[in-house]
């Protein structure tokens, strides 16, 4: 039977309870135990699909199409393990799957409640679709005392009685503050916290400490005696200089081992720190940098590219050097300025987006880099701005644009009406926004002797995919003839996947997402590639 580990979190929101549990995963799996991450959100949209990225970041894609929060990133990236559409739920889809079935009678005329239907439903999903799982992490979006996460919190505590409390373990994430002001650290919001979670009936087993500053011993003592935990299980965690210290660090605490410990279990094997410290290394002490410039429309938010900038890092790191990132705003983009602003990058990076705000930026700075030699990668949206801006430029064809945000003119990308996979059926309309893209992973198939296949050594490619728009493949041959080349396509050959310039030393747009499937301990091969062209630019 699987033992569960539950991830709540107090004082403030984003304090990297994802990471926190991203970094456990990777311990125990390297103590030789399989692990499981999950993410239960408390807002009531169904997924994070439709919502703007300066609201809740990046929308992450799971390789069967899940639209789920952005932490599944970091369990992906961290522990290695693929995520599923099981791994992340909301209150909306509780209560959609709730309210459906009450539609359908199948609650006997009983009153439907949030407890027990509501907080059953969870419970369903904590433990469904779980199999030789040692460990199944469950994170707890929001924090305690927010009215939203009230179902999660009483359902996880109905959940540790279910399966005893010797098969759960309860981890609470809080800051500890310095206050520069009076030179104090404060443990007082972490006891309120702890107050908070024990008056709705759970007491934590574990508490992680997130502070500036290292916590001196006294503090924690007083924190353990308060909050009713041991000692050994008050774990501090110092702000680090990267998020690739973090597995290291709670390595250094014994956060695994006190784990294991309250499951009265053993090390299978050594855990190997290795790798991170390697890529620790790389990242904070390289002194060889190079310049990428992103030009986005949620530039503002950091969290918006959050997969993007890891995937970048990791190029970085594969090619031994820093990428610094230069974030422009693409909506604020001027002609004039663009010379200026790019003068000191040696890439160009247009990621995904929706929508027409800032294309004309975009497309101005796709033809920079092309004109100048400039290493550029296009993902999804920057794929299909490339194809644009070469249609007009090079094709002539001076009204070509998207159907997205343009009803005139020549619609070189158009609406996907209808695609199938596995017997599945998505519509996309005017009406209904949600779950209406192509979504999660597809193959593409890369043309002989193109750069494309040199990058991915392989003739077939599996690549997630979260748009609504395709390349129309009708102007592939009026394309091709000046040299813009379709060098990945759908089995079919009927969606263009991936497009590069003949004469460029390096420029490729794609319609998926590669940077979903980028990991630190092994990069992605499009940016390892992109970063080496980058490298070789200056």
């Amino acid at each position: 039977m699987a033992r569960y580990i539950f991830v709540t979190g107090g004082v403030v929101s984003s304090l990297g309870k994802g990471l926190s549990s991203a970094s456990l995963a990777y311990l125990l799996q390297s103590r030789g135990y399989k692990v499981r991450l999950r993410k239960l959100d408390p807002y009531l949209n169904v997924d994070p699909g439709t919502m703007s990225p300066f609201q809740h970041g990046e929308v992450f894609v799971t390789d069967d199409g899940a639209e789920t929060d952005l932490d599944l990133g970091h369990y992906e990236r961290f522990s290695g393990v693929t995520a599923k559409k099981t791994d992340n739920i909301t209150t909306g889809k509780i209560y959609s799957d709730v309210l459906k079935k009450e539609r359908k009678g199948q609650y006997l005329g009983k009153t439907v409640q949030v407890i027990p239907h509501i907080t059953d439903r969870i419970k369903e999903f904590i433990k469904h679709d779980t199999s030789k799982e040692d460990f199944v992490i469950c994170e707890i979006g929001g924090i305690v005392g927010d009215i939203e996460s009230l179902p999660f919190v009483e359902a996880i505590r109905q959940f540790s009685n279910d399966i005893g409390k010797k098969n759960a373990l309860f981890i609470h994430l809080t800051l500890v503050p310095y206050l520069k002001a009076s030179d104090e650290i404060k443990t007082k919001p972490t006891q309120h916290s702890v107050k908070e979670l024990r008056s709705i009936g759970i007491q934590p087993d574990i508490i992680i400490c997130r502070s500036e500053r290292p916590i001196p011993l006294d503090h924690r003592k007083k924190i353990s005696l308060f909050c009713n935990v041991d000692i050994k299980n008050v774990i501090e965690t110092v702000d680090v200089k990267t998020i690739y210290e973090a597995p290291i660090s709670f390595f250094n605490q014994k956060l695994d081992i006190q784990v294991l410990n309250y499951f009265k279990l053993k090390s299978k094997k050594p855990a190997n720190l290795n790798p991170w410290k390697k890529i620790t290394k790389i990242t904070l002490n390289t002194k060889r940098h190079v310049n990428i410039a992103i030009i986005g429309k949620y530039v503002e938010l950091k969290d918006a590219y959050k997969s993007l900038d890891e995937a970048l890092t990791h190029g970085g790191i594969s090619n031994n050097l820093k990428v610094n990132l230069v974030r422009i705003d693409s909506e604020k983009l001027k002609v004039s300025e663009i010379k200026n602003k790019l003068k000191n990058v040696s890439g160009i990076l247009i990621p995904g987006g929706f929508g027409k705000r800032g294309t004309e930026g975009k497309i101005e700075a796709i033809r920079y880099a092309r004109k100048n030699k400039i290493p550029f990668l296009g993902i999804c949206y920057g794929m299909q701005m490339a194809i644009i801006e070469f249609a007009r430029n090079q094709l002539k064809i001076k009204k070509a644009t998207s159907s997205e945000f343009d009803k005139v003119g020549v619609h070189i990308i158009g609406l996907m009406h209808e695609w199938e996979k596995s017997g599945r059926k998505v519509k996309g309309t005017d009406k209904d926004l949600g779950g209406t893209m192509r979504l999660g992973s597809y193959d593409a198939i890369l043309k002989d002797k193109s750069k494309i296949r040199d990058v991915y050594k392989s003739r077939l490619i599996k690549e997630r995919h979260r748009h609504r728009y395709e390349v129309d493949i009708s102007y592939k041959e009026k394309f091709e003839k000046k040299g813009l080349i379709f060098s990945g396509l759908s089995p079919d050959h009927k969606l263009p996947e991936i497009i590069e310039l003949k004469n460029h030393p390096w420029f490729i747009g794609v319609q998926f997402h590669p940077e979903f499937k980028s990991r630190p301990l092994n990069p992605h091969p499009l940016f390892s590639s992109f970063i080496k062209a980058a490298k070789n630019h200056r």
